[in-house]
């Protein structure tokens, strides 16, 4: 067996399994790890399918899609032109800094994590913090294919109860994956060699997230997270300082 789909199960065993526990972090595990593998472009390739269909199923688990994707429009609307702004920025000239971007943003993300960083959003700037959120989010989705900042901090300062903000989330990782990989198509990125680690990528996640839910019910919820963030802080951190130092 090659030993690049070993190592992508390695990967995405884990990224599913803290997605069954926790409600994220698919995405944000296999980019900074497969960074250490290919090119941020060739990662965000590979994991477009096992982040559209564990997006897809988190998003349908609820009943109040409709009423979420009424309020938050807006934001999906900006992410989806923020990415297609974006486009090129994993490739290109600019591809010697996706690692570093990478870095940066798994950092933040951690720091806000670890911090339990906490702010509340009014009602009434709403119509206006979601689509400049969107956007912003949407450019760092071009940039690194990690698509957790701004987007998760706000949508959990907007007030949603708890099903409701694990279905958002849902409705935000779906158009931040699509929105990419119709970016990436247009770049021609996809190519045949990608289909099986892809495939490798989407089996072992859902098994990964299938575990996690048992998980979920014997663990710490609180004690796993912790050890998530500080675990993206140190990968962030390495990916920043080799990427700085190369």
């Amino acid at each position: 067996m090659d030993l690049t789909l070993v190592w992508i199960a390695a990967i995405f065993l884990p990224a599913g399994l803290t997605k069954g526990v926790i409600g994220l972090g698919l995405p944000t595990i296999g980019m900074g790890l497969l960074a250490l593998l290919m090119s941020p472009v060739e990662a965000a390739a590979v994991l477009a399918l096992p982040s559209l269909v564990t997006n897809v199923w988190q998003m349908l688990a609820g009943a109040r899609l409709m009423a979420i994707v009424r309020r938050l429009w807006p934001m999906m609307l900006g992410v989806c032109l923020g990415t297609w702004a974006g486009a090129g920025l994993m490739t290109g000239l600019s591809a010697r800094y996706a690692t570093i971007a990478l870095g940066v943003a798994l950092m933040l993300y951690a720091i806000a994590g670890l911090t339990a960083f906490r702010f509340t959003v009014r009602a009434s700037l709403e119509p206006i913090l979601s689509p400049i959120i969107g956007a912003i989010t949407g450019v760092i989705t071009a940039g690194t294919g990690v698509f957790v900042i701004p987007a998760v901090p706000y949508l959990q300062g907007i007030g949603l109860e708890k099903d409701e903000l694990v279905q958002a989330l849902g409705l935000s990782f779906t158009v931040s994956t699509l929105a990419l990989a119709v970016s990436l198509a247009a770049g021609g990125v996809f190519v045949p060699t990608m289909i099986m680690p892809t495939l490798v990528a989407l089996g072992v996640s859902l098994l990964g997230m299938c575990l996690g839910r048992i998980v979920r019910e014997r663990l710490s919820a609180v004690v796993f997270r912790r050890c998530f963030f500080l675990g993206l802080l140190l990968l962030g951190a390495w990916l920043v300082l080799r990427s700085l130092s190369s």
